[in-house]
């Protein structure tokens, strides 16, 4: 049989002996039991220089195939090269919009502010572009009889809704694990809609992550959360599509919100690859950004990364993120290590100013996106993000997954934002009078 064009599969994260095929069903090296990741026969990839990558990408942008409408599946070659067409499992995802902001830029202090919105997806967040890889994979698999009998998540809601959706399209069951009264309506209802079986637990998202480990010890049910390193793989290609929106310039900063830790260095390898392949020069600055009140990373950051220590996570308005033992943090750790990352932290009250900023704006974002803006805001203030610097904000969900947050914020209700920020109906008498006093109240004549 001739060799594949393009090679790839499991090996140790942490450096062990041994290659396993992407069909296997496995999560740990089984030699140390670390991570593993999905390696990629690089010279392979070389074969092609990084201007005939960027013609390839720029040439799929604009057709209309299966492959090329995914802003994943367009990079199938860095991706998951071995799988068939007819098994891809694909909603569309990618090709998200990236917007620069006048307002957010000197909001922030610096040369250029761009917002990566990746809630403009099928679920509503970046979650879709690991979830189209895995998703595909359990589909081959189970194509060339294997008998996997559904797909399981843990998840603080975003991750729940994108596998229940990607399984729904290949008709695959799917089983959710949600920290029960800690997700949103419009996050739980997303399972619900697409048929998943959703387990709502009295644990937080930590106690569902160590069940679902459990529970996917049994080879028929297959594990979803991003410890499976198949979902780092799509994620990695937000970092080439982003390059690509700026016409293959790299920007100065990429600030990424941090909850288990896979998307910032998800995130870091695809730059990494496109670095090698010749399609940019250079890495950007990379910064994870925490809530204050789930901060593990946060806190082994200013230790030097002497050490780690899983944390029980505190309550946040960046549900998403509120996680204490992130499975991925030896991933995240090893590539801000290498790349000279940053990690900064946000407080309640500075992530409610800084997503109310980014509504002003124009944007209707989550409070995780709040969470990256204000470490950004506190990075340009220390001068660490210089003035003329671009910065690439990575929003992670949509906002109207967290309109009760936004309510109960602009209703006085929570504490955080600053003057002028809260805004809250007025109620008048149907009159034109009352109308045009409101107006001349709210916006004077100068």
């Amino acid at each position: 049989m001739a060799e594949p064009e393009y090679r790839c599969y499991f090996r140790c994260f942490h450096g062990c002996s041994g290659q396993y095929d992407l069909d296997d069903i496995l999560y740990r090296c089984p030699q140390c039991g670390g991570l593993l990741e999905v390696w990629h026969d690089v010279e392979q990839l070389k074969r092609k220089s990084g201007a005939e990558w960027r013609d390839l990408f720029e040439a799929r942008w604009r057709a209309a195939d299966l492959v090329s409408r995914s802003g994943v599946w367009s990079k199938k070659e860095w991706v998951h090269p071995l799988i068939a067409d007819d098994h891809i499992v694909s909603l569309g995802e990618g090709y998200t919009p990236l917007v620069p902001s006048r307002l957010l830029r000197d909001w922030l202090g610096c040369g250029e502010c761009w917002i990566k919105l990746c809630g403009i997806s099928q679920t509503g967040s970046f979650k879709d572009l690991g979830l189209t890889v895995l998703v595909s994979q359990v589909h081959r698999m189970r194509a060339r009889g294997r008998s996997i009998r559904a797909v399981a998540c843990a998840s603080t809601g975003d991750t729940s809704a994108a596998l229940a959706a990607y399984c729904a399209a290949a008709g695959i069951p799917a089983v959710v694990l949600l920290p029960e009264a800690k997700v949103s309506t419009a996050q739980l209802i997303q399972p619900l809609a697409h048929g998943a079986l959703t387990l709502s637990l009295q644990t937080d998202f930590d106690g569902c992550m160590a069940l679902v480990q459990e529970l996917t010890r049994r080879p028929e049910i297959y594990l979803a959360n991003s410890m499976n390193p198949l979902r780092l793989e799509g994620q990695k290609t937000l970092a080439v599509e982003l390059c690509q929106q700026m016409a293959w310039r790299v920007p100065d900063w990429v600030v990424v919100p941090g909850g288990n830790l896979g998307n910032i260095s998800a995130i870091g390898r695809g730059f990494e690859l496109a670095l090698e392949l010749g399609l940019i020069h250079r890495m950007p600055r990379l910064v994870c950004a925490q809530a204050e009140q789930a901060n593990p990373l946060y806190e082994s950051y200013v230790r030097h990364f002497r050490s780690f220590a899983p944390k029980k996570a505190g309550e946040t308005l960046a549900t998403a993120i509120q996680i204490g033992n992130p499975v991925s943090a030896p991933r995240a750790i090893a590539m801000l290590k290498k790349h000279q990352g940053i990690v900064e932290q946000a407080s309640e009250a500075e992530l409610a100013e800084a997503m109310a900023m980014a509504d002003r704006a124009g944007f209707f974002v989550c409070p995780h996106t709040g969470v990256a803006l204000a470490a950004a805001k506190k990075l340009a203030a220390r001068g660490e993000i210089a003035p003329q610097d671009s910065v690439v904000i990575i929003s992670t969900a949509h906002g109207l997954k967290f309109t009760e947050t936004k309510q109960r914020l602009h209703a006085g209700k929570l504490q955080g934002l600053g003057p002028g920020l809260a805004n809250q109906p007025v109620s008048l008498p149907a009159t034109l009078d009352a109308v045009l006093e409101a107006i001349d109240r709210h916006f004077p004549l100068s």
